[in-house]
């Protein structure tokens, strides 16, 4: 699908626009988000990205449609193993509940950046390189598969880049507020809220290694990868509040996150002899997240 440029503009002025009403309109003011505020926005969000996916379906016809509905769903799914992460990492650094809806803000612009850049390198990859969808689906199936084995309460206070961010020289001891660098006697530092929203961002770009891959499973085109992972990012700001109130009770989510980058390794490696159709891809990525969710409940 050959996408103009009045499609990109138009989806960064909505995306900009968005969070600025987010930021300067609802979130004005620092507060701690409940879990009704926090199901509301959630709903919103998904509310908004079906409208989206809507609008493809409409404008680019069916088939790029459920594309980006799949995309949107792997990528929304994933994004749940990094906010158990997230909760570990606010733990970590005793961040305020006050001001972790900042540290998510600025952390998800950062994702918008970083994910942005690694479409466009995978899409070239792509282009140029067929066979490395193939060894995409090699890394993604490997990936699923150490998954079902890892502890999905590991939490990452051993890790190198936490261990690391604890070392970096000229940072407050106390945190000032929503700030992330304050001027001191000592000169200018940075606060342990900066260094919770580095380790943030660092994390979710080593679990956009395993998601990004995980789309191309459903489209090569740049368009839909991109909007939807963007859409399914927005997102997560409002569903790591609601998880993070329900954490505990979905212990084997972990279990369908994983069976789900198995499902979309295989599919990869399969394109050539057994192609599955966008929208039983649909069907199969949804009915492992619901089934995780509900062995959880129920368990």
């Amino acid at each position: 699908m050959h996408t103009g440029l009045p499609f990109w503009i138009g989806f960064h002025a909505a995306v900009f626009l968005l969070l600025a009403v987010d930021l300067f309109v609802f979130h004005r003011k620092e507060h701690e988000v409940s879990m009704k505020e926090a199901a509301l926005w959630s709903l919103a969000w998904v509310a908004l990205s079906l409208a989206f996916a809507g609008y493809i379906y409409a404008i680019k016809g069916p088939v790029k449609g459920v594309e980006f509905l799949t995309g949107y769903v792997i990528e929304y799914s994933l994004s749940a193993d990094n906010l158990f992460l997230f909760i570990v990492i606010f733990a970590y650094f005793k961040v305020p509940l006050r001001q972790q809806h900042r540290v998510l803000l600025w952390g998800i612009l950062g994702a918008l950046v970083m994910r942005g850049a690694m479409i466009a390198v995978g899409v070239q990859l792509v282009r140029r390189f067929e066979w490395i969808l193939y060894a995409f689906g090699v890394f993604l199936l490997l990936t699923g598969l150490r998954m079902f084995t890892k502890s999905a309460d590991a939490a990452p206070t051993d890790t190198f880049i936490v261990r690391l961010s604890r070392k970096i020289p000229r940072v407050t001891p106390d945190f000032h507020g929503s700030k992330f660098l304050v001027r001191t006697a000592a000169g200018w530092m940075l606060t342990p809220l900066a260094l919770a929203l580095v380790v943030l961002d660092v994390m979710d770009l080593i679990f956009a290694v395993d998601s990004i891959p995980a789309i191309f499973a459903v489209t090569t085109d740049p368009f839909i990868v991109y909007t939807s992972n963007i859409c399914a990012i927005l997102g997560l700001r409002s569903l790591y509040f609601l998880l993070a109130g329900v954490a505990s009770r979905f212990k084997y989510l972990h279990y369908g996150l994983a069976a789900i980058l198995t499902f979309t390794g295989l599919k990869m490696l399969l394109a050539g002899v057994f192609p599955i159709p966008a929208a039983a891809s649909l069907l199969v990525v949804v009915g492992l997240l619901a089934l995780s969710a509900l062995w959880s409940l129920v368990a």
